[in-house]
This record gives structure tokens, C-alpha cells and sequence, in this order.
């Protein structure tokens, strides 16, 4: 550091009232910290020898939707971004090369749009990633190889096809490469047996909820109560039926008084959140994971004198879990959630969210329980959004903006004409229609 920079940094922690300064401090110090830096030697390094980016294989979006994604990274309708994203992958195009820089550090910022992008980047993509660590997250992302070369990314896409088309192959797969595999693979690769399950996973399930790995662990117990007559869902049946008994209308309970290993093994975390009592808590992880066919729905409508909320909650869980329409719905009348709601076979999801958007109030839960319906939005849904906006609109205009947002970015952009009048929803939905035709 030099002595006049020293001179600079004395005279003003001192104050130039108590240490007379000849000339502008401010303006000397600026000067000083350029002409520091400028004299500073850049680190010796050999330079880096670029390869030319390698040639595409897929053929790249046509300039009109070219000329939309540049709207939309603009800032037109930018929501839209993971539509056009999704469009686009699967119509098998790649965007523009002007448009990755900002594309990779919006996926940088933004996982949410990750999931198309190492299809959609190319070849170029994937070369700039490898040249700026921030995009080096691309090259996780699946580009099509196959389960022995590709990334990450690629081996979880390959399995998940597979699965799509033969769940025992899959299976085998990931069963001759399990040891070989890292505990995060593990942990990522899982989750895929969930497309197709059924109690031929059974067996391999069961060993996983050994692995070293929590998540691998939560991951199996989580499948496992998904099938009814896995050994898993016996033994939570047995736990539950120690809890829960019925005596004539009223469900007698009695939570869990200790939490052993083979409970923990069997998915049940012994730590509870901060604020929730450790029987409580067990209690509903326990509920959570028993077949809900020991159970009837009319059991909702019982006097539960005793920790009826950890058991409803759990109830709520188990649907969710297990993927049961007949408590989703049920539950769902006891407590509108967005998980409840995506449990239920889309034309279900329709009737359901359009009686309680017509129901209720336009506020957090409605936009909540909305965000779990099934996209696009069909007529029966769109009617009842739109008639609410509507109605809203002369009491309350000012509480319409996310909900209004909701309906452009939703509702099957073939309905943009029952739309009409409705604020900015009717242009949203044909800006919509308009770039799904150019995707095509």
C-alpha cells in the first residue's frame, strides 16, 4: 500500500477539522484507488485454448417463436417463460444461440426452468457452460445420451423413459447399478420407480429402507405406502390400530409412547418440528402411512375427543401418500388444500376447484388451492374463475391481480373468447394460443 494512500486514509479517519487537508480529499482518494488498481499485474496464466462450438443436431425454433421468447425474456408476459420452455422441448427445437446468455442465467437464478434447458441450450449450451462455472449447472441437465455415457441428468431421464415403458426393466437397472451408485444418485434415482409401481418393486423397496442415506430411506417409505400390501403397510397397520379405535361414534386415541428403530426404519422421523409434541408427532406419521382402506371416510364425521388434529392431518397425509380420491375429496371438504386437490383425476380436479372458487372468496387459500389444479384449465374451471373475476371486479378490483394473472396463464388458451372483457385475461390467453401455434 502506498504512503499516499496511507496519507489519505490518516486524514480522514482523523477529520480534516483536527488535520488540515490541502486539496479535495474525496477527490484525491478516487484518484488514488484508479491509479492503484491500474497499476496492479494480472495473475500469469497460460492462456486458454477455445475449441469451436460443436455442431447442432436439432433443428432450432422458427423465427416467429424466436421473436416471442425475445418478447417474453423482454419482460412480455414473462410467466409464460416455462410454457414456451416445455413447448418447445417437446416439439424437439432448441432456441436461438443469441438467446442462451440470458436463458443460462435465468436458469441460474431459477430451477424451476432447469428441466428443458439442456435440451433446449444444444451443443452451444452445454460448450458455454462449460466455459462459466454459473452455468455449469446445465451439464447436469438431461440432453438425450444414453444411462452408460450421459450426465447425471441424462441416466435420471433415460430411467424415467424407461420406467414409462417397462417398469421391471427399470427396475432391473437401477438394481445392478445400486451399489455402484453414489448416495445422491441413489436418492435422485428412486423417486423414478414411483411411474408404474406396483408389488413387484416391492422386495427392492424393502432393502432400500436400509440405505445409509435419510433421503433414500424416506424416498422407499414413502412408495411403500403407496402399496397397500407391502410389508411396510402391514406393520403401520398393526401400529395404527394400537393408536386408533372406534367405539360406536366416537374415535377413542392413543398416540405412540415411544418411537422405536423399526418404527424409524419404516419411515417415522423421531425428532418432531420445533413447537409439536413427540407423541403428536408420531402419532401422525403413523396415521399418515396406514392403508386408508382400514378405514372408512365416515370416520371424519366421529367425535375425536382427543387429538383429532394430529389425526386428520395425518388422514390428509395418507391421501396425498397414497393417491386415494375418495378421502382427497373427502378430506378436501374438511380442509381445502391444493394437495388434497391433486390427488383427484383431472375432470374430478375441475368440478372440485370450480364449486370452491364459486364458494369462496377471492383470497391466499383460493390462489393457494388453484396452484393445485391441473393445467390447462378446462371450460368448467375457466367459467367459474372468470365469473368470479367478474363479480370481484365491481367490490374489489384492487384484490384481482394474482388471480386474474392465474386465469391468462391457465385456462385452455383455445377458451380466450369466454374471456372477454375481462381486463388483460382475453390478450394473455391469445398471446398464449398464438405461441403454442408457433411451436408446432
Amino acid at each position: 500500500m502506498s504512503g499516499r494512500w496511507e496519507e489519505l486514509v490518516s486524514a480522514a479517519l482523523v477529520g480534516t477539522d483536527r488535520r488540515p487537508y490541502d486539496g479535495d480529499l474525496l477527490g484525491d482518494a478516487a484518484v488514488e484507488v484508479v491509479r492503484l488498481r491500474a497499476g496492479q499485474s494480472a495473475p500469469e496464466q497460460e492462456p486458454r485454448a477455445l475449441t469451436p462450438a460443436p455442431e447442432e443436431e436439432r433443428e432450432v425454433v422458427g423465427a416467429a417463436a424466436a421473436a416471442r421468447l425475445a418478447r417474453i425474456l423482454g419482460g412480455e408476459h414473462p410467466r409464460v417463460l416455462p410454457e414456451w420452455l416445455a413447448a418447445a422441448a417437446a416439439a424437439g427445437r432448441r432456441v436461438p444461440p443469441q438467446a442462451l446468455p440470458e436463458l443460462l442465467d435465468k436458469g441460474a437464478r431459477d430451477r424451476s426452468i432447469r428441466a428443458h434447458l439442456g435440451v433446449l441450450a444444444g451443443r452451444r449450451g452445454r460448450w458455454l457452460a462449460g466455459l462459466n462455472p454459473s452455468w455449469a449447472y446445465l451439464l447436469e441437465e438431461p440432453t438425450g445420451e444414453i444411462w452408460e455415457l450421459g450426465s447425471q441428468g441424462d441416466r435420471r431421464a433415460y430411467l424415467g423413459e424407461l420406467r414409462g415403458r417397462d417398469p421391471e426393466a427399470a427396475r432391473v437397472l437401477l438394481e445392478e447399478a445400486w451399489e455402484k451408485e453414489t448416495p445422491d444418485d441413489r436418492a435422485r434415482f428412486l423417486p423414478l420407480l414411483d411411474e408404474g409401481l406396483s408389488m413387484a418393486d416391492e422386495p427392492f423397496l424393502e432393502s432400500a429402507l436400509d440405505d445409509r442415506r435419510r433421503e433414500v430411506r424416506q424416498v422407499a417409505a414413502d412408495l411403500l405406502t403407496r402399496l397397500p400390501d407391502s410389508r411396510l403397510a402391514a406393520r403401520m397397520a398393526d401400529r395404527a390400530a394400537r393408536c386408533l379405535r372406534v367405539e360406536g361414534t366416537t374415535l377413542v386415541v392413543e398416540p405412540p409412547a415411544a418411537c422405536d428403530r423399526a418404527m424409524e426404519r419404516d419411515g417415522i422421523r423421531a425428532r418432531p418440528p420445533r413447537g409439536t409434541g413427540e407423541r403428536a408427532w408420531w402419532l401422525q406419521q403413523v396415521v399418515s402411512r396406514a392403508p386408508l382402506r382400514e378405514w372408512s371416510t365416515a370416520l371424519l364425521s366421529s367425535k375425536i375427543p382427543e387429538w383429532a388434529r394430529e389425526v386428520r392431518s395425518g388422514w390428509v397425509r395418507a391421501a396425498v401418500l397414497q393417491r386415494d380420491p375418495e378421502w382427497a375429496r373427502a378430506l378436501f371438504a374438511w380442509d381445502p388444500l391444493a394437495d388434497l386437490l391433486a390427488v383427484l383425476p383431472p375432470v374430478d380436479q375441475d368440478e372440485v376447484a370450480a364449486d370452491f372458487v364459486r364458494r369462496h372468496g377471492v383470497d391466499g387459500q383460493m390462489i393457494m388451492v388453484l396452484g393445485g389444479a391441473a393445467t390447462p384449465w378446462r371450460q368448467g374451471l375457466a367459467q367459474a374463475v372468470l365469473s368470479k373475476i367478474r363479480q370481484v371486479a365491481v367490490t374489489q378490483p384492487w384484490n384481482l391481480s394474482e388471480l386474474s394473472a392465474m386465469a391468462g396463464e391457465r385456462i385452455d388458451p383455445a377458451l380466450h373468447f369466454l374471456a372477454e372483457g375481462v381486463g388483460e385475461v382475453p390478450g394473455l390467453l391469445r398471446f398464449r394460443a398464438n405461441m403454442m401455434k408457433e411451436l408446432r
